[in-house]
């Protein structure tokens, strides 16, 4: 596995993988690693002739009063396990690479998906996300980019992303890796106290028990969802949003024969937890 520190390093790589026409999937990552991320390498693997993953976490992305101090530093262990699953490439950007004029300039991004959701909550957040993910996707000019519907907001912004920026790279997306539990595997999770672990779980068995509702009988989602996040406030949650929405471009549901998917952002403890699930509604709403 190739460890690149710098960009001359990774665009040599990238340039002799391209002249000899091998197909270059990439995944981007903040780093501490865990079964979900792996997931993604191997989701690019299939589709890709080398695969090269970053790490690097990207201040521009954190709110004020948010984890980017305390957000975890596992490099070594990082690149380990990156080795162990065949990565081809590495790359571990500085700050300095990335923003060699400093953290001001801002990527302004469809308000559609900056206003909504988690864009309420932490306004700028995915501003920074494009502006990070323009920046790499420049440097590393992948075929394909892989991302985790965990963050599916983030999946969707992207996306259109993308194709509003005609960038020639396919976007493809990999399901969520659970806990048996059904807890989605998080970098944040480690957070959590023994007994807030225990009762995270509720998180995503509130989200299927939402489906099976909406799905066994003609009902107001509007008042099935309100009694689900008050469930969720008695179990310990804070819950920001528990949302319903088209799957395609995160509208609002007004029709019947959706793809659509439940949104959910909570807190426990300190912790803050995300999760949705997609599926088809039938039902008239």
């Amino acid at each position: 596995m190739i460890v690149a520190n710098n960009r001359e390093l990774l665009r040599e790589t990238v340039q002799a993988w391209r002249n000899a026409q091998l197909k270059i999937g990439f995944v981007p990552t903040m780093g501490n690693l865990h079964a979900g991320h792996l997931a993604l390498v191997k989701e690019a693997q299939q589709h890709c002739d080398k695969v090269i993953v970053s790490i690097f976490v990207n201040p521009t992305q954190f709110g004020p009063s948010e984890d980017f101090d305390r957000y975890p530093r596992t490099e070594q262990q990082d690149c380990q396990l990156l080795k162990a699953c065949h990565t081809d490439l590495v790359y571990l950007p500085t700050e300095l690479e990335l923003y060699p004029t400093g953290r001001t300039t801002k990527t302004q991004i469809l308000p559609a998906y900056a206003d909504i959701l988690c864009g309420i909550h932490r306004p700028g957040h995915f501003s920074g996300v494009a502006q990070v993910v323009i920046k790499l996707f420049n440097l590393v000019q992948p075929d394909v980019a892989v991302f985790g519907q965990k963050d599916y907001q983030q999946l969707t912004m992207l996306r259109q992303m993308t194709q509003e920026l005609n960038f020639p790279i396919e976007i493809i997306a990999a399901p969520t890796v659970r806990e048996e539990d059904g807890l989605a595997l998080s970098s944040r999770n480690q957070y959590l106290t023994k007994q807030q672990r225990e009762v995270a779980p509720c998180l995503y068995q509130t989200l299927t028990d939402v489906r099976d509702r909406l799905l066994s009988a003609k009902l107001n989602f509007a008042t099935v969802i309100e009694e689900a996040s008050n469930l969720l406030e008695e179990k310990g949650f804070k819950v920001e949003y528990l949302e319903l929405r088209d799957s395609t471009d995160l509208s609002i549901v007004s029709s019947a024969q959706k793809e659509v998917t439940l949104l959910v952002a909570a807190y426990l403890g300190k912790t803050r937890l995300i999760d949705n699930l997609s599926f088809t509604l039938n039902n008239e709403i």
